[in-house]
């Protein structure tokens, strides 16, 4: 029985095309600068989202984590969600290796950061507090989409205090499909971006952080320290590199599945939140774990939890959403 993952869209599997692309890439040593498929998909993205340069890294936290560092001093602070990747799920590496000091603010519903309060969380220019430097959104945050309109107060807001602002965008691409326009709309409005190959997008492994040419030259230096300079990594951009070419348009079928399985969830009077992109939140409370072993025995793969969060992606087809629904229909009987 093929098993149905919906813990994470981090399980996709390469395909044909991609294995193939990887197999045929032209490598070289990115310490050196001389990779082509690694500066191919550097100057693509950069290009692409409309900054003056790029750096690949093996992972989402990395790419996020140098680019708190290279917006950030020792004693300095950034603004975060309470919820945001960056904050909760990136084992504190900005405090434990920047010495940034996080200040968090819960979001709103939306995914958004109320920005009153943001503008409240800055510190005055005094000895006695750690200087704000930055601002970090998320996009998409819990399958949210960040609207444009508020991304364009963001920037203002932060353009008014003299702070960065950063993208953590792992799912940027869900974002531009939702919103239908080109990825440059969002990442206008910042100064870096980290994008994540290797969720929806369906890359083996990689992320890409963006930005001026001066805050990558950090980042490249601050890769080295942490241990993330790859050598003939081209076969690993060249999955990125595919993926971006082939696998973004085809995120639309990941929100259309999202959204049968919201509604057949809701048919059977599961309580589901609203779908925007890929994700899928229902709360079922105290019966999370046999909720999780029940659909085990059916080859569906679930993360227990009261508000359980399933994601689809391009190994998760229209029919295995049907089968998903028929499970937790059967469960409630």
């Amino acid at each position: 029985m093929a098993v149905i993952d919906l813990r994470s869209d981090t399980v996709t599997q390469p395909t044909a095309g991609m294995r193939e692309a990887m197999l045929t890439a032209e490598l070289g040593d990115d310490v050196y600068g001389e990779d082509p498929t690694v500066n191919r998909l550097e100057q693509h993205l950069a290009f692409e989202l409309g900054f003056a340069s790029a750096l690949f890294v093996p992972t989402g936290t990395m790419s996020n984590l140098l680019g708190l560092m290279a917006h950030c001093a020792r004693g300095d602070e950034y603004i975060v969600g309470q919820q945001a990747h960056t904050y909760k799920y990136e084992g504190g590496g900005a405090a434990v290796l920047g010495s940034i000091q996080p200040q968090p603010i819960e979001g709103e519903a939306d995914g958004s950061l109320d920005l009153n309060k943001v503008e409240a969380a800055i510190k005055q220019d005094d000895f006695h507090f750690a200087r704000t430097r930055l601002l970090a959104l998320e996009n998409t945050m819990q399958g949210k989409v960040l609207p444009l309109d508020y991304l364009a107060a963001a920037r203002a807001l932060t353009l008014k205090h003299g702070l960065a602002l950063h993208l953590d965008g792992a799912r940027l691409y869900n974002a531009a499909v939702k919103l239908n326009v080109p990825a440059r709309q969002i990442t206008q409005h910042f100064d870096s971006v980290s994008v994540c190959l290797s969720k929806g997008l369906g890359a083996p492994v990689g992320s890409v952080l963006c930005g001026g040419s001066e805050l990558i030259g950090k980042a490249r230096r601050l890769r080295k320290m942490v241990g993330g300079g790859m050598r003939q990594a081209g076969v690993l951009a060249a999955a990125g590199l595919y993926a971006l070419e082939h696998q973004v348009a085809r995120l639309a079928d990941d929100h259309a599945n999202a959204e049968r399985l919201a509604a057949g969830l809701h048919e059977l009077g599961y309580q589901v939140e609203p779908v925007q992109t890929n994700m899928v939140y229902v709360q079922v409370g105290e019966r999370a774990s046999a909720l999780k072993a029940f659909c085990a025995e059916r080859a569906i793969k679930l993360t227990a939890a009261p508000r359980i969060r399933m994601v689809t992606h391009m190994d998760v087809s229209a029919e295995d959403v049907e089968q998903v629904i028929q499970a937790f229909a059967a469960f409630r009987r």
